[in-house]
């Protein structure tokens, strides 16, 4: 095959429905290739084709009654993709394109992981050396490595698997090593939308989104991608989400920018104190009016940093300006000049620390932690709210600092 020259590298995954069948497979293949003609320079990744995992997980677990060992389930689960990678590859060569996969029973398998089998944790210094290894310089001499996404390997020689996202995360830490200029990930939506097809109508393509926003929606149960694979997207390399029915790996969908965040950590989140103004009152969760009232007077005074609701009271937590005794006076008038509201209560003073980092959903009992390490160091809580991969914390003014170390210390200890 004739290669036009091109100094453009990138990694490709190819997520399940995108292989579903002969056709679907054939125009992934061909996408590639033609990608090939014009010296891109290609890693390829492969989920297993279609619903191959779930059939092989059930079948696994129905014949074993339930009773695998996460370790023979894993050496499993990767046969999918192991088989994946060997048609893939095979294609490509019919197609005139030069290929090599990879296996994780090859000497050279490129993703090392942990012993943390069905979840394991790529050993992401390891995986480097592997990869500018074996896989670099296959790349840099115009041949497409096809990698089983998914799937890892430890050091002894056993066979894990990444977990959900497993794919995309080989994709990712493939990309960093290889210093692609772009992850694309061919999926079977137009790139990630605006809401679910399934429970809205007529959602829109985002052209871009960044990646703290995404993993928000992520954290929230949306199946774009997942929030532990979204820990490994470099920072400087842009991900691409396209649509497997075009066969075009240059149209638009949605670009990824940005990077999270890779370990737990607390910040004081405003430099100055911040004021906590409780309303009371009947049903007020009821009356949408009252709320926004409160939420538009916050905006004309101060900056609006969180907020609270049951069904009986609103708790307001702002920036405490050098105007707020104005902004307190225009809280009471709501209060007073509506019948649901009984009265207003204000805690001035008051630190707002945030804890964030990937991986704070999937950390057991967190919250707990950390109150119960300000509660033994006799450090009040004024509010607490979470919110997607962050916890916010309001604490006395003069104790922030105090309060600080403390949570670094417990995050520390996990």
């Amino acid at each position: 095959m004739k290669r036009e020259k091109s100094g453009r590298k990138i990694v490709v995954k190819f997520g399940g429905s995108s292989l579903a069948d002969h056709e679907r497979l054939s125009r992934a293949v061909a996408s590639v290739a033609k990608e090939a003609t014009k010296g891109t320079k290609i890693a390829v990744v492969v989920s297993a084709m279609g619903k191959t995992t779930d059939v092989l997980l059930s079948t696994a677990k129905n014949s074993a009654n339930g009773k695998l060992e996460k370790r023979e389930l894993d050496d499993i689960l990767s046969m999918g993709e192991r088989t994946s990678v060997r048609i893939f590859a095979a294609a490509l060569r019919t197609n005139g394109v030069e290929s090599r996969y990879f296996d994780p029973l090859d000497e050279d398998w490129p993703i090392i992981t942990d012993a943390t089998f069905s979840n394991a944790n790529p050993l992401l210094k390891e995986c480097e050396e592997k990869i500018k290894k074996n896989v670099l310089p296959l790349v840099e001499k115009g041949v497409v490595p096809v990698i089983a996404g998914f799937v890892g390997r430890t050091l002894d020689g056993k066979i894990t698997t990444l977990g959900r996202g497993g794919s995309d995360t080989t994709a990712f830490i493939l990309a960093e090593a290889l210093q692609a200029d772009e992850v694309i990930l061919v999926t079977d939506a137009d790139g990630i939308m605006s809401g679910d097809p399934k429970l809205v109508a007529n959602p829109k393509r985002l052209s871009e989104i960044e990646v703290s926003t995404l993993v928000a929606l992520a954290d929230s149960g949306a199946k774009f991608i997942h929030s532990k694979a979204l820990k490994y997207k470099p920072k400087s390399i842009n991900v691409r989400v396209i649509n497997h029915a075009h066969g075009d790996l240059n149209q638009v969908g949605t670009v990824i920018t940005g990077a999270l965040a890779t370990e737990l950590d607390v910040e004081i989140a405003n430099s100055t104190p911040v004021a906590e103004i409780t309303v009371v009152g009947r049903k007020l969760s009821e009356n949408p009016q009252i709320v926004s009232e409160l939420i538009e007077k916050a905006k004309e005074h101060t900056k609006m940093l969180g907020m609270s609701m049951n069904t009986n009271s609103v708790i307001l937590y702002v920036s405490q300006e050098q105007n707020i005794e104005a902004f307190f006076k225009e809280i009471h008038n709501i209060t007073l000049n509506n019948e649901q509201t009984i009265a207003m209560a204000v805690k001035r003073d008051v630190a707002f620390l945030k804890v964030s980092g990937v991986g704070l959903e999937e950390t057991h009992g967190i919250i707990g932690k950390i109150s119960e390490t300000l509660r033994v160091n006799e450090i009040n809580i004024y509010g607490i709210l979470t919110i997607t991969s962050s916890i916010l914390l309001f604490v006395d003014w003069n104790e922030r600092e105090k309060a600080l170390q403390l949570i670094k210390d417990s995050l520390r200890k996990r």
